[in-house]
This record gives C-alpha cells, sequence and structure tokens, in this order.
C-alpha cells in the first residue's frame, strides 16, 4: 500500500444485518460500524468483538464529548447516547 491506495481485495468484515452507513475508529484501532440491529464493534483483524443491539436501524454514528468516549447514534427517529470505556478517534 506504498501508493496510498487499497490492494488485495481483501474482505475486512462484512456487516450482517443491514450495510455499514457511517462508521468511526477508536483509540485502540477497532471500527464502530452501524448495521441493521445497531452498532457493531470491530477488531483491527475484522472480528467482530460485539454488538450495541439498538431497537430502530442505525443511520450514522461518532464520537463526542470532552473526553471523546461518548458514541452518538443517529436511528430512524431518535438519538442515542452512551459512555463507553474507549475514546474515539477525530482528526482536526
Amino acid at each position: 500500500m506504498a501508493s496510498g491506495r487499497p490492494s488485495g481485495g481483501r474482505v475486512f468484515h462484512a456487516i450482517s444485518p443491514g450495510v455499514a452507513d457511517g462508521f468511526r475508529a477508536d483509540s485502540d484501532g477497532n471500527i464502530w460500524s452501524s448495521a441493521g440491529d445497531g452498532v457493531h464493534c470491530i477488531a483491527p483483524d475484522g472480528t467482530l468483538l460485539g454488538k450495541i443491539l439498538v431497537p430502530e436501524i442505525v443511520s450514522n454514528l461518532c464520537f463526542g464529548g470532552r473526553a471523546k468516549h461518548q458514541l452518538y447514534i443517529t436511528a430512524t427517529t431518535s438519538l442515542y447516547m452512551l459512555a463507553l470505556n474507549r475514546r474515539g478517534v477525530q482528526q482536526p
């Protein structure tokens, strides 16, 4: 990947149910992705670490709060917020 472009064509992780419409990374390199049943947390090697089940379809998510440890989740008709023991990575 010296050119900065992905190569190899390997599937990193397949979201099921639903699709990955929005995703963010945490300071440990995990990916937090929207899915049909909530939010999925995926390890850097593509392993599913866990799910936050939400009773609506999740459209997007982001980390916020002073310490960037709050996960904000937008869904069909609601906005959810959870405090996590992980910190989101954000670029200025």
